[in-house]
């Protein structure tokens, strides 16, 4: 019963990343831990899974649209995808224990809760924003440290952290928002590859069950998708980033109490 009640979670955790783009996939963290009873590092493996799949399947209409810069791909990718392996395997020293793990998603998830309540509605594209920029080094080095920094938490807690990525790349890296959220999407795909490459051989997976829920988040990300193109998504984000605030204050007080 627990199970088919973590699935139709599922449905909803992709129902809610394919209406806002991001967010959503990362509670299956809470679902895999307190409604499924599994062991936090586990859970956080398998949340990587769910993730990087949700993820990789959202960055496909976007590149359909040439809204993916696969040159910062590349770069900041590389970045977050070291930092991703380097997080995992932070994760299993003794000393990280599964309660500090939660804590620190906690604060990822209202620091995520956070910046979607600032958010504004999307405007019209900027033109300046499409003009050619001089090179800019310091940018590019502080875009490469902050994705091996957004790198490491995907693999220590596994969040996917587009919340850093998108601003990262409009402000960093001179992405146009429009593309900065598709590019952000096969980063976090490429982050959750790597986190889950780094916990390989050391944990055991419940595949049947990390399968299944996939499963139910892509199936609810292709639905949320189709249903985002007919309703205006801006007053839902700010409802689900109040979600995320009480979700992140519940675990926040678990791992701590």
């Amino acid at each position: 019963m627990m199970r088919f009640f973590a699935l139709v979670l599922a449905l909803l955790i992709g129902l809610s990343l394919g209406l806002l783009g991001g967010g959503g996939a990362v509670l299956a963290l809470p679902v895999f831990v307190y409604v499924l009873g599994i062991d936090p590092k586990t859970a956080i493996a398998m949340t990587l899974v769910v993730v990087g799949s949700a993820s990789l399947l959202g960055a496909i209409p976007h590149a359909r649209r040439g809204n993916i810069d696969w040159l910062r791909t590349v770069v900041f990718g590389s970045s977050t995808m070291l930092g991703a392996f380097l997080g995992a395997r932070l994760a299993l020293l003794p000393w990280v224990t599964a309660q500090l793990q939660m804590g620190l998603f906690a604060v990822a998830i209202l620091a995520a809760a956070s910046f979607m309540l600032r958010r504004q509605p999307p405007k019209a594209e900027d033109p300046v924003l499409n003009y050619p920029r001089p090179f800019c080094l310091s940018c590019w080095t502080w875009l490469v440290s902050e994705g091996i920094g957004v790198g490491v938490l995907t693999g220590l807690v596994g969040v996917g952290g587009g919340f850093a990525i998108v601003p990262a790349l409009v402000l960093l890296g001179k992405v146009p928002m429009r593309k900065a959220i598709g590019t952000s999407l096969v980063i976090i795909g490429l982050n959750a590859i790597a986190g889950l490459a780094g916990y390989w051989g050391r944990l055991s997976l419940p595949w049947d069950l990390t399968l299944s829920f996939t499963a139910f988040a892509c199936l609810g990300t292709l639905l949320g998708s189709v249903v985002s193109q007919r309703m205006s998504t801006h007053k839902l984000q700010k409802s689900f980033a109040i979600f995320l605030l009480a979700i992140g204050g519940f675990v926040l007080a678990r791992s701590v109490l």
